[in-house]
């Protein structure tokens, strides 16, 4: 009997548990496209419950919970549906200049102090590279020149530093080493913006934003995704191609010395780079070019367009692709579909895809359904795309 009833509280504690990691799964702020079914993964008993609904221009907001048997409440969501969104595909080359919220730990080194000793004053501070400085005692670093005269004046005394990591905030302290110079050092290397080229894939005409690349930006030292806290989109003009081949990824080389700044970058996100156009004259949109955004119950396998510019005339020119593959329950990276470069010049200029042509849009039966993210190294004809409307979505949140 006693073992009877401990395989019964085993199994009240197992089904509780499954039943918490299924609440807990779901999220508070769920967007969907019109037309597109909410899916969520539900247990028996638990049902879905609309308690109130708003409309503001073409969103429409519902208020729902989640309750078993529809007597307990268990959970609270908010259903964003966009009700008409079109946007403008654009394929052309663009620069970014992002600048960090604080200052980002990309390595450490031992600082040879004033007696020739050499330190570590990081080690058994707790501090990762890919951590981010935001305080030191009560001053908030912005850049590295902050950075610099904070640790100058402690005169050696313990400084406590505040870091972001994984999106959470942690404090620790270290002890600034004097070096031969007469200068305070942490043996932190750190940087404080990042710079770079790649594709525009849409420009959203009603609220001006625009998005770029289809993946975020992550620092090469850490493979950590930048935490921006301004940033800047500017013109940028191509200046070479090189060619890929297997296991030698290409790349377009461009620059954006004398760029004109064009946009403000507001989010550096899993799915792109998003923010604020402020000049559309400059890349000579044409809205009357907007595509509606493809389900992706409507993305077919098959042939499919890119828009992407490769010269300095920065005009994006249509290349055939084929969808090979599709993944339609990916909503958790940016490789939703599988695509292989079919166009025979744009395999002759670049041999596929190559670094440069992320955010490349796609076009499919006259709507929008992706951008390039990733290529293959082992064959550059071959690479991955993400579904438009986890782009789509990612705007949204841009005020």
């Amino acid at each position: 009997m006693k073992k009877l009833n401990f395989i019964l509280i085993i199994f009240i504690l197992f089904l509780l548990y499954i039943y918490v990691s299924c609440i807990f799964s779901i999220p508070k702020e769920i967007i969907l496209l019109n037309g597109e079914s909410l899916n969520l993964k539900t247990l028996y008993g638990m049902k879905i419950t609309e308690t109130a609904k708003t409309s503001n221009n073409n969103l429409n907001v519902s208020n729902a919970e989640i309750s078993l048997f529809g007597k307990i409440s268990l959970k609270n969501i908010n259903i964003t549906t966009i009700e008409d969104m079109s946007v403008v595909p654009i394929g052309k080359i663009i620069g970014l200049k992002l600048y960090t919220n604080g200052v980002l730990i990309v390595g450490m080194s031992e600082i040879e102090d004033k007696n020739n000793i050499l330190n570590k004053p990081y080690e058994n501070s707790n501090i990762e590279e890919g951590d981010t400085i935001l305080k030191i005692n009560e001053t908030e670093i912005e850049d590295i020149d902050n950075l610099k005269k904070v640790v100058n004046s402690s005169n050696g005394k313990n400084l406590e530093l505040t870091l972001l990591r994984n999106g959470n905030v942690i404090t620790t302290s270290i002890v600034p080493t004097q070096t031969n110079e007469k200068e305070y050092k942490l043996g932190l290397w750190v940087k404080d913006a990042a710079t770079g080229v790649g594709t525009m894939t849409f420009y959203e005409p009603e609220s001006k934003v625009f998005a770029v690349l289809g993946h975020g930006i992550t620092d090469s030292d850490t493979d950590s995704l930048i935490s921006i806290d301004t940033g800047e989109l500017v013109t940028s003009k191509v200046i070479s191609l090189k060619k890929g081949e297997s296991e030698n990824p290409g790349e377009i080389k461009g620059t954006i010395i004398n760029g004109q700044k064009i946009g403000e970058v507001e989010k550096n996100t899993k799915f792109g780079v998003y923010g604020k156009l402020t000049n559309p004259t400059a890349l000579n949109i044409d809205t009357s070019k907007a595509l509606k955004i493809a389900l992706r119950d409507e993305i077919e396998e098959g042939e499919a367009k890119i828009l992407c510019s490769l010269d300095d005339s920065n005009i994006a020119k249509e290349y055939s692709i084929q969808i090979e593959k599709i993944y339609r329950d990916n909503d958790y990276n940016n490789k939703s579909m599988l695509i292989r470069v079919t166009d025979k010049e744009l395999i002759n200029k670049t041999g596929g895809i190559i670094r440069g042509l992320s955010g490349a849009p796609i076009i499919q039966n006259g709507k929008f359904i992706g951008a390039i993210t990733n290529v293959l190294v082992s064959n550059p004809e071959i690479g991955y795309a993400i579904f438009g409307d986890l782009m789509v979505k990612e705007i949204n949140a841009i005020d």
